[in-house]
């Protein structure tokens, strides 16, 4: 066997394996997020909490998840992305485990906000990895995979607490103990397997994305800030700042919605409000197919985000439980996940390609300032008003504004 098809032999196995280890860490970054939701009456009676101060638990995580993104993304194009993501999981875990271990809220916090700093190590590199070697007609498809990890970690997370904790009566912290162990446990499998060294120099001659660059003397990379605030790009970051806050705001209240606002309780709750992320999972893989065949992407969401805004407003405003879960479907189906492949497919297009992992940090900074916001105006729109409603309407009214804006994004033929 020649060395080109030794080499080309290693990428056609090293990008699936990439493939697999992005999906499954997505899975334990949303589990974690979502263990929360279901128990938040069980954790503010705990604490003795108001909505507001509940609201602060998931934006303290997403404070320093968020402020985590540039440095690590800056740090992973240095020193290299298997160890800034596998020495993260590892400690994230840890973290994860502490939350479920103290006793009191100061403490409970602090961990919540260690968890951020762990998690935040690894949306820029992953995706760099992957973008680095997955070959670019699978591109788009393969992203999507691997962001199909998300929807599985929510339904996950949120069964998870639902029926150990609503359902069989075990204390709030066991689903925080039980899922450190696999968190843990993806954090040393990127440190095996993960070898990225093996990157090839030829892209071209082997059919990778025209993004991946060698490193291999780790010299230090000077960042072109200007290179990441375009306008396609800012546009791009505002869109994704706007699908983020509904989905954090759905994610977080959701479950608290459904037990104080429709009267469900039990495991129906995780089941219910498992459905925006079970709609999600085939809807992403069918828009990212579509994607890969359209010459300007932007037009699929002229037609996904005002059905996603409108579900969000019908769903939560008619006291009806079948209108209710047909809503949550439609969001699914339209929302974050459907429209996540088509903002990293112009990221990628924008991206200078020697600085893609900085570019998808900042991407996700200002992406995630919404998480950091979403959690805690939610909990004051409900100290103010008595109701989640008015909290999910302004969701989807920045769904549109972001529409509106991304509507100036050009693509180059």
């Amino acid at each position: 066997m020649t060395n080109h098809q030794t080499n080309a032999n290693i990428v056609q196995n090293s990008w699936k394996k990439i493939v697999l280890l992005n999906f499954f860490g997505w899975i334990f970054i949303y589990a974690d997020r979502t263990i929360l939701n279901p128990i938040m009456p069980n954790i503010q009676s705990h604490f003795d909490l108001n909505n507001s101060q509940l609201g602060l638990i998931s934006s303290v995580f997403f404070l320093t998840y968020t402020f985590a993104q540039i440095p690590f993304a800056a740090i992973a194009d240095y020193l290299g992305k298997k160890w800034v993501i596998g020495l993260g999981f590892v400690f994230f875990g840890l973290m994860t485990l502490l939350s479920g271990i103290v006793t009191t809220f100061g403490l409970f916090l602090l961990m919540r906000a260690l968890t951020g700093i762990g998690e935040g190590t690894f949306y820029g590199p992953s995706f760099s990895l992957a973008s680095e070697n997955i070959p670019t007609k699978k591109l788009t498809f393969g992203t999507a995979l691997i962001n199909s990890g998300q929807a599985f970690g929510q339904a996950a997370g949120t069964l998870l607490s639902s029926f150990l904790v609503l359902q069989y009566n075990m204390h709030w912290s066991s689903p925080f103990i039980i899922i450190s162990i696999p968190t843990v446990l993806v954090g040393l499998m990127y440190l095996i397997f993960v070898n990225e060294k093996r990157r090839l120099k030829n892209l071209e001659s082997n059919n990778l994305h025209s993004t991946m660059y060698q490193n291999s003397n780790n010299e230090l990379i000077k960042i072109d800030v200007k290179a990441l605030f375009n306008k396609n790009l800012i546009l791009t970051y505002l869109l994704l700042f706007a699908s983020i806050y509904g989905q954090i705001a759905m994610l977080t209240w959701l479950p608290q919605f459904l037990i104080t606002d429709r009267g469900i309780s039990g495991a129906s709750v995780g089941w219910i409000a498992s459905i925006v992320p079970f709609a999600s999972i085939p809807s992403s893989l069918i828009f990212a197919r579509i994607n890969d065949k359209l010459s300007n992407p932007k037009l699929l969401l002229y037609i996904l985000i005002p059905i996603a805004a409108l579900a969000l407003m019908i769903g939560m405003s008619i006291n009806s439980y079948p209108v209710l879960i047909i809503a949550l479907l439609v969001y699914g189906f339209t929302g974050k996940m459907a429209i996540d492949p088509i903002l990293l497919y112009t990221v990628n297009k924008n991206a200078k390609a020697n600085q893609l992992s900085t570019t998808l940090g900042v991407y996700n900074f200002f992406g995630m300032i919404a998480s950091i916001l979403a959690p805690y105006l939610t909990g004051v729109f409900i100290d103010l008003t008595g109701s989640m409603v008015i909290g999910f309407y302004f969701s989807a009214i920045l769904l549109i504004l972001g529409l509106v804006g991304f509507s100036f994004v050009k693509y180059e033929k």
